[in-house]
């Protein structure tokens, strides 16, 4: 054995292991894009003032939809209806966050991978 005890070998078992850990992050790449273009076809809904504003928004934080129910607006009180909708888009946002966070998660074992999506 020569003199760097521990270090036996020419190392191609470490060799090998290096393709297949590439290996398998381009794997779990490629199954993140595709959750990911999955999650941002759904929608969330939310609603605000009892329903009286509902907002449909995908998975890519866009919105799709703003329902207001007649009864929400009354033109001497404009600044609770901006409210209204406020709440409602925020909301939504946050539901869609939520759901591309737990699609995600799933993958990665709900390790925080900084910048992910």
């Amino acid at each position: 054995m020569g003199k760097y005890k521990g270090f036996g070998g020419s190392g191609m078992n470490q060799n090998k292991k290096v393709p297949n850990v590439v290996k398998q992050a381009q794997l779990m790449q490629e199954k993140m894009e595709s959750v990911q273009a999955e999650v941002e076809k759904q929608e969330v809904e939310a609603t605000a003032g009892g329903g009286a504003v509902t907002v449909k928004m995908n998975g890519k934080k866009e919105v799709k939809a703003v329902t207001i129910k007649p009864e929400a607006v009354d033109p001497d009180d404009v600044e609770t209806l901006e409210d209204l909708i406020t709440v409602a888009v925020n909301d939504a946002i946050k539901k869609a966050e939520a759901l591309m966070e737990e699609a995600m998660g799933a993958i990665t074992g709900n390790i925080n991978i900084p910048g992910l999506f």
